[in-house]
């Protein structure tokens, strides 16, 4: 049993490990996975993927009820990084420059207004010039202050972990989309247990703990990536096992698993809303 202390703000967050691959026996926690292809209206062949018999993506909330709705309890203060953490964004010009860049390693083109990170559309995604595998994340976030658009359109970026794997941001406060591309999903792949989305311009916090991947020589996946996610203190991903990969591969499906290093950069999307992240530290942890 492997203990995870947050800060103080929080208690004790114990975490069982799973393991995922033991001596050929069967993962009776690994979900069932399907894919089907289907022609659409335009005779365009349409790729569907089913995880434990729910089609990723789904609107319908008879067959993909969504997260009840839970009003976190009054913002924290600013959450102060903890001696041990390695600090990714404190609010300062010199942080994003000498801590973040684009994807091809130059100066990113997202600003800093008000002690925050800001997205600009158009700038692509900023991600840390250091690389992290395991590891437990804090993150503070706000959607845009003026409402514009609606379901994923609106205040739409995620955090990246080892630049791959997404924990969605959206504004999903009195705005429906399908579950598992809410705030707090693991996108694609997993609902949040609640909704505990603020008001949009109100700050709010992701506590992430997450233990990486592993893959044998050939590139096999050995040990599957586990996401624990608290979001404004209230728990949504309860030491899930990410069954997959998070990228988009259409409307109806998500990516799959691909070797990588056993570390990669954090990162933030941009996704053409001016989204703000501040407050950002890191805790490696051991595999």
């Amino acid at each position: 049993m492997k203990t995870f202390v947050f800060h103080p703000a929080f208690t004790a967050l114990v975490l069982t490990a799973t393991t995922l691959v033991c001596h050929g026996q069967e993962d009776l926690s690994k979900p069932v996975i399907t894919t089907e292809t289907k022609k659409d209206a335009d005779g365009k062949d349409v790729l569907y993927m089913y995880i434990d018999g729910i089609k990723v993506h789904e609107l319908d909330t008879t067959k993909q009820p969504a997260p009840p709705v839970v009003a976190p309890g009054e913002p924290a203060a600013f959450f102060a990084a903890p001696a041990d953490a390695i600090v990714l964004f404190d609010g300062s010009e010199k942080a994003a420059t000498e801590k973040w860049t684009d994807t091809k390693g130059n100066p990113s083109g997202w600003k800093v207004v008000d002690g925050a990170l800001e997205s600009v559309k158009g700038a692509g995604y900023i991600q840390t010039k250091d690389s992290y595998g395991s590891c437990q994340l804090h993150v503070e976030w706000a959607s845009p202050t003026k409402v514009e658009g609606e379901g994923q359109g609106r205040g739409n970026s995620g955090v990246f972990l080892m630049n791959t794997y997404e924990v969605q941001v959206l504004n999903n406060f009195e705005n429906p989309t399908y579950p598992d591309g809410q705030a707090g999903a693991l996108y694609g792949r997993k609902k949040p247990l609640v909704n505990v989305c603020r008001k949009p311009g109100e700050w709010q916090s992701y506590d992430i703990v997450f233990h990486r991947p592993v893959f044998d020589e050939s590139g096999k996946i050995v040990r599957r990536a586990t996401f624990t996610v608290l979001h404004n203190g209230v728990l949504v991903q309860d030491h899930t096992v990410l069954s997959g990969g998070t990228s988009w591969m259409g409307p109806n499906a998500a990516s799959e698993y691909k070797a990588h290093p056993d570390k990669l950069p954090l990162a933030l999307q941009d996704h053409g809303n001016p989204v703000r992240f501040r407050n950002i530290w890191i805790r490696e942890l051991k595999d």
